[in-house]
């Protein structure tokens, strides 16, 4: 055969032994993980995600000892501290302050997911090969997927399993039973939400530091916006003010507003699958209402509209191209 400048990358003269076509995905998924293992930032950011429950352990621990030198006939300062407290709040707590940390992994994950293939026009070679769009899609958007699923999962089951030990005469358990599905379901969702949103803005670049840009920026002027609404919200509600003196749709505007960020979007869906408004983290008492958590209905159709739109401009931008010999 005449020599070629053009190198054959495809299987037309592959002659060995086929495998079956149905784990194509996964190859696609396990090299953008291992990428993306290599890089010491995934793994500072990792042990950071995790915070607030090592922090709440802390607390537990110090109002331990400080209960176990109380004399006897002292009032229980453990006991006056875990009746302030909602267990499944601190959930909530560890799931949102890391929402900022999993926006970070997944831009070291996935910004460059897509872009930098369409930078070095590798879609040429992964789809002249036995491998269609959703065989990319899917393993470039899993790829994403199963690494935050993880990080956002360890230090939520670590802290549950450590609470259902040591504090299962305070109501750990029967707190709310349903607690471990609702976290089985609130997980996978915050990972899929920024693994989706990820992966679709890395579509539409060529390079995966401006995708990460664009993304980053959004997220902050987005996460800006709900601080602002925060402070209006704690204006209208503080104890200081007269019951029924704010004006009622003026609130209730504020606490739907609250959620419009990237951050919003998954704290409201957290809050409606824990079923709970939150309360302040570690159990201090505060003069603030919490804004009320949305519909469980109106939450979901949020994230999955979201999810789906951003996988949608995915798929648009995978342009598929033969390779003709």
């Amino acid at each position: 055969m005449a020599a070629s400048p053009i190198a054959d990358l495809s299987y037309r003269n592959y002659d060995g032994v086929l495998l079956p076509p149905r784990n194509r995905w996964w190859v696609i998924a396990k090299m953008t993980i291992m990428q993306a293992l290599r890089k010491k930032s995934l793994w500072v950011f990792t042990a950071l995600s995790g915070w607030y429950y090592l922090a709440m352990i802390f607390v537990l621990f110090f109002m331990e000892q400080s209960a176990a030198s109380t004399p006897p006939g002292a009032p229980n300062p453990l006991n006056a501290y875990l009746s302030r407290i909602s267990w499944k709040d601190q959930f909530l707590h560890g799931f949102g302050y890391g929402q900022l940390l999993f926006m970070l992994i997944a831009l070291i994950i996935g910004a460059g997911a897509i872009a930098n293939d369409n930078r070095a026009n590798a879609l040429l070679v992964y789809l002249s090969k036995p491998c269609d769009k959703r065989d990319y899609l899917f393993g470039k958007w899993f790829g994403v997927f199963l690494p935050l699923l993880i990080v956002s999962a360890v230090p939520s089951l670590v802290f549950y399993f450590y609470g259902a030990m040591s504090f299962r005469e305070h109501g750990f358990l029967s707190d709310d039973p349903w607690l471990v599905v609702k976290l089985a379901t609130m997980l996978p969702l915050g990972a899929a939400f920024h693994a989706s949103i990820i992966i679709g803005f890395s579509s539409l670049f060529q390079q995966g530091r401006i995708a990460g840009a664009t993304y980053a920026g959004l997220y902050f002027l987005t996460n800006f916006f709900t601080k602002l609404m925060t402070v209006a919200w704690m204006g209208m509600t503080g104890t200081s003010r007269h019951p029924g003196q704010g004006p009622e749709g003026a609130i209730a505007l504020i606490g739907k507003l609250y959620y419009g960020s990237i951050d919003g979007v998954n704290i409201a869906m957290a809050k409606s699958v824990l079923g709970t408004d939150g309360s302040v983290p570690f159990g201090f008492p505060s003069p603030f209402q919490e804004v009320p958590a949305p519909s469980l209905f109106f939450s979901l159709s949020i994230i999955v509209g979201l999810s789906a739109l951003a996988m949608y401009v995915a798929w648009v931008r995978i342009r598929p191209v033969e390779v003709v010999g």
